[in-house]
């Protein structure tokens, strides 16, 4: 009873529609759960499963002691009111006993959701927030939703036989009664003309069913517009998940909702056809109804990709939630096409001209046996061509936004007249070449963080909130790094100083409306890349290269100098940090304290690594090469930090070391004549530290090399057989162009 206890209490804070739900008032009203409750959380209700027929005997034995109990407590009860009403739900659970398996699932369900909401921590509401998306929904279906309708449908069901069998009754009765008329003052004869009386009423009572008939209707179409309304949902995080929020994929529930709701208006349409007077608005009804669960019943499983370039296969997989009810026969063969914003808002039309050229664009839904699914599945797909709309003002090609539409016409057993059903894709953009790629995805990303849910296809926003836009930002980066630690607010402050050129602005961001232009249209200031570009370019180099340095918290990720330098002053020399480089795609740098000339400080940054760096040398083992940064910021010893980062057992051991001779010949004009040499012989040295400059792989296997040396020393490594790190020291008059040869 111990949660019940619980349960009561939550109960009051709980919405009248939540509470209604969980216990249904005509299947399991609360009153059960309040007076049996010690009882009924001392019996086993988890092992019941709808697929267990062997199962009913002891949900046969477990419904029929409730409804003893309830009619016994409503005896002892001395509250008239209370009496009468724990008698009529006695009664009313007398339903379940045709189907008492399916009672004892429904008992399950709801103590495993009261576990479920007590489990739940407490909520504070969050303030309405700029085109938030619509509260979430739970992905599976509150399956008492569909018990409340098929108790509707039993109760008809079970109100037409009772009548069935008084009228025989009533018949047999009549004509006996008739065999009788000759002794007017017989008893038998009284007797019988009284019952025939009671028979009567009796049948005129349970002609009532129509009134069943009409309640269920209007039960079957909330249920039915709930179910909607979650396939809705299901889309909506479906298309959320472009950008890292949670998505369950999982359709099965839905199905069996759909292909339960879809035998509830069978059995419906049955009823009324039993009945002598026919009721055209009701079977109306039933048809729209009918209408609407067939076409919403095809979804898209598994999205194709949402930027796409031409002549390039792609696939995607279409599924049809009723296809175990698709009438036997003629393949469905489902087609798709390629349509434009236009025509995706005016659906209800078939769309006319063809914007683009589909290759392998049909494919036959087919059943799953093992998963039982029904699904089209388009393996090779390719846009052969596409043709652009007009484009406004400096609209470009990467910001155009298509949907491939998937249509069929479509038979379900039981119904005489095919169905026209179609769904499109989540939008996509269509590209010619690769380079078009980051600014096509920037295109996605804003549509797919700040569309609002039952929008005009595919309408967004120009400008929104910088709180919505970090949300999204750090989204994204977690799903596509695949890692716990989020940016954190000292991030989120350089990204808004970055992306709004407000390098000392120290006040708060949050709402401040950040436009598309400033992130993805206009580059940044001093720079040649937008602020996605370069947003995007971290956020890759994090995942092929960082990704474990950035979950274990060893990287500050993004910060302003003028935050570094105040964070880092004070420091003792050698403290260092690791930073994503502001100033190109894609790279990061260590930020360190050394000595100045004068004795002081200075706060040094190294050339930021790039893919290909970290491709031919880690991060870990730069790090230990570096002899002068000691302590990751504030103060964790270098090796301790990372050593499990760190290959072989140094630089020497991990790098081919020999003792090479080089020569050095002078292959241009713009050094002075009176330092210019032909051929210079420099003494032995051997392999030493490693410095910032890379030489490629293809003059290690040449033996040739053409670079410019500054003025000053320069090392230079060869790591593996990719590398060649040298002490030289050359004088001269800078920049030469020096060849080398070993």
């Amino acid at each position: 009873m111990a949660q019940w206890v619980h349960m009561s209490q939550l109960i009051q804070r709980l919405p009248d529609e939540t509470v209604n739900s969980l216990y249904p008032p005509n299947a399991f009203p609360i009153e059960v759960r309040h007076f049996l409750a010690e009882w009924i959380e001392n019996q086993i209700w988890d092992n019941f499963v709808p697929e267990k027929v062997e199962q009913e005997s002891q949900a046969r034995a477990l419904l029929d002691q409730i409804i003893n109990m309830l009619q016994s407590i409503a005896q002892q009860n001395a509250n008239v009111v209370d009496r009468m009403k724990l008698m009529q739900i006695s009664r009313n659970m007398a339903v379940f006993q045709q189907q008492p398996l399916q009672f004892g699932v429904m008992v399950r369900d709801i103590l495993r959701e009261e576990r479920a909401l007590l489990n739940k921590p407490a909520q504070i509401p969050n303030p309405s927030q700029y085109q938030q998306q619509p509260s979430r929904e739970p992905s599976f279906p509150n399956m008492q939703d569909v018990d409340v309708v098929v108790l509707k449908v039993l109760e008809v069901q079970g109100c037409r036989q009772k009548l069935h069998q008084l009228q025989e009754e009533l018949n047999w009765e009549r004509q006996n009664y008739e065999g009788l008329q000759g002794d007017s003052f017989d008893y038998t004869y009284f007797k019988l003309q009284s019952h025939i009386q009671q028979l009567e009423y009796n049948v005129q009572t349970f002609s009532t069913r129509i009134h069943l008939l009409q309640e269920s209707v209007s039960c079957l179409d909330q249920c039915q517009t709930r179910l909607v309304s979650k396939l809705k949902a299901w889309r909506w995080e479906q298309h959320k998940a472009a950008i890292g929020h949670p998505f369950d994929e999982n359709l099965n529930p839905l199905q069996t909702w759909c292909e339960q709701l879809l035998g509830v208006n069978g059995k419906l349409r049955q009823e009324l056809m039993l009945i002598p007077d026919p009721i055209p608005e009701l079977q109306e009804r039933l048809g729209k109804l009918l209408q609407v669960l067939i076409q919403n019943s095809l979804v898209v499983d598994k999205q194709p990709p949402q930027v796409i370039k031409t002549q390039s296969k792609f696939s995607t997989t279409v599924r049809y939630l009723l296809g175990e009810k698709v009438a036997p026969g003629k393949p469905v063969l489902l087609k798709a096409q390629i349509i434009n914003e236009l025509q995706a808002r005016n659906l209800s039309t078939v769309p006319g001209d063809n914007v683009g050229e589909l290759i392998n664009n049909t494919a036959i839904l087919e059943h799953n046996s093992a998963s039982k699914s029904t699904c089209a599945n388009f393996r090779n797909m390719s846009i052969k061509k596409i043709k652009r709309a007009d484009r406004k003002g400096s609209e470009s090609v990467t910001e155009e936004k298509f949907a491939l539409l998937f249509s069929t016409e479509i038979t379900i057993t039981g119904c005489d007249t095919p169905y026209r059903i179609q769904t499109i894709s989540l939008p996509v953009v269509v590209i010619v070449h690769g380079s078009q790629d980051n600014n096509a995805l920037a295109t996605i990303i804003w549509d797919c963080a700040f569309s609002e849910p039952d929008r005009l296809p595919f309408v967004v926003p120009e400008r929104v909130p910088w709180r919505l836009m970090y949300s999204t930002l750090n989204s994204k980066f977690t799903s596509e790094v695949q890692t716990q630690h989020n940016l954190d607010h000292y991030n989120q402050h350089f990204l808004a100083q970055k992306i709004f050129d407000k390098p000392d602005f120290a006040d708060d961001f949050s709402h401040m409306m950040v436009s598309w232009a400033q992130f993805n249209k206009e580059v940044l200031p001093g720079r040649s890349f937008t602020f996605w570009q370069w947003f995007e370019g971290v956020m890759e180099l994090t995942k092929k290269h960082l990704k474990t340095y950035w979950s274990e918290g060893l990287i500050f990720g993004f910060i302003g100098k003028q935050h570094l330098h105040l964070i880092l002053k004070d420091r003792p020399n050698g403290t260092f940090l690791l930073r994503f480089s502001d100033s190109e795609i894609g790279g990061i740098t260590i930020a360190y304290v050394s000595a100045s000339e004068n004795g002081g400080q200075k706060i040094q940054n190294i050339q930021p690594f790039t893919k290909r760096d970290l491709e031919i040398r880690s991060l870990g083992d730069r790090i230990r090469d570096i002899s002068h940064i000691t302590y990751l910021y504030p103060e964790y010893p270098k090796n301790e930090v990372f050593k499990k980062f760190y290959s072989g057992d140094g630089l020497n051991a991990h790098c081919q070391c020999h003792v090479l001779k080089v020569k050095v010949r002078l292959t241009t004009n713009h050094c002075c004549p009176t330092k210019r040499r032909s051929q210079a012989q420099f003494p032995a040295w051997s392999l030493s530290v490693w410095s910032w400059h890379d030489l490629p792989v293809p003059w290690v296997s040449s033996g040739y090399s053409s670079f410019l040396l500054s003025p000053k020393d320069i090392m230079f490594g060869l790591t593996g057989d990719s590398k060649l790190s040298v002490g030289l020291s050359v004088s001269g008059c800078w920049p030469c162009s020096f060849l080398l040869r070993f």
